[in-house]
């Protein structure tokens, strides 16, 4: 008698395929996929001696701000110091990036603290010390005259500085960069189209840098216009790079703002323009995000730390292929 056997072992094998195929199937592991870069390499292009750093106002975190001191250190690490333009009550051009005093001066009355440079005088505003907030060893460290600085680039054409403009009269100040023969030495910096266009007209030899801050949708919608202009009078751009934390439109899956695809694709659009493409990564010191954004199409960097940012290019240069 085999048959009742032979039926319980069908029933089981059937009810084994039963169950089978109702299990789900584990799912692969997706593969990893290669990391995002831009066809457009740095490396390829420019040479590491002509790779362009900004120190953000002089020296960025490594000096007081906006004085003869933090220009010469950003000059000596072989950086672009970059300086903020403004105008004294009495019209001397000066270096200074706040619109009142009360950050950067120690010791002065409340009142004046809310003022600024505007409305004060070259020399009430040269009796301001403006390194002690710095630190002990910034103390009795005073405002420049940009046309001090422009004389420190006289005879050094390796000399560069960036005038990020705040509030001057752009033919004065034009005018005192051709007394020093200095034009092709300086970068006039503004977020207005407007600004570097009426710059280019007083000074054609002077490169320029139109910067973008903001979210990525207001950097595209920045772009669109400048496109309808054909990017006209720009020689250089700058986009604002923020991690998470500091940015409020980082992409899911992204590191920061603006995402990976937007600086690849602006990459290959500014290089075939012949525009040198510029970022300014807040608050990076890790070498790894530099190399990332390298790897983007980026091909410079204003920075605050220009010690670390220079490390990290010179061995992002070191690792080529």
């Amino acid at each position: 008698m085999k048959t009742i056997p032979l039926i319980v072992a069908a029933l089981a094998f059937a009810a084994a395929h039963l169950f089978a195929a109702e299990a789900p199937t584990p799912a692969a592991d997706p593969a990893p996929s290669a990391p995002l870069k831009s066809p457009w390499n740095v490396r390829d292009h420019v040479k590491l001696d002509q790779f362009v750093i900004q120190s953000h106002r002089g020296a960025g975190e490594l000096a007081e701000e906006n004085t003869l001191e933090a220009f010469e250190l950003g000059w000596k690490l072989g950086t672009y110091p970059e300086s903020d333009v403004r105008t004294t009550k009495d019209g001397v051009i000066v270096a200074f990036h706040d619109d009142n005093f009360a950050r950067v001066v120690k010791g002065i009355p409340a009142e004046m603290a809310k003022k600024g440079v505007a409305d004060v005088t070259f020399e009430e505003l040269s009796a301001m010390d403006v390194g002690s907030w710095k630190g002990e060893q910034f103390k009795g460290r005073r405002v420049s005259r940009l046309s001090e600085v422009f004389e420190r680039m006289k005879g050094h054409p390796e000399r560069h500085l960036y005038l990020d403009i705040k509030n001057v009269d752009l033919k004065k100040l034009a005018e005192q960069v051709q007394a020093a023969g200095v034009g092709r030495q300086v970068v006039l910096a503004s977020p207005k189209h407007a600004t570097i266009l009426e710059w280019k007209a007083l000074l054609p030899e002077s490169d320029t840098l139109f910067w973008m801050p903001g979210t990525e949708e207001a950097k595209r919608k920045s772009l669109e216009a400048l496109r309808m202009a054909e990017f006209k009078g720009i020689t250089q751009l700058q986009v604002h790079v923020r991690l998470p934390g500091d940015a409020k439109d980082v992409q899911p899956g992204e590191p920061f703002s603006p995402s990976r695809s937007f600086l690849i694709a602006l990459s290959t659009e500014l290089a075939d323009r012949g525009i040198l493409f510029q970022t300014l990564p807040y608050g990076a010191k890790d070498a790894a995000l530099y190399w990332q954004l390298l790897d983007l199409g980026l091909a410079s960097f204003a920075t605050d730390h220009p010690d670390v940012t220079l490390q990290a290019v010179r061995e992002y240069y070191a690792q080529k292929p």
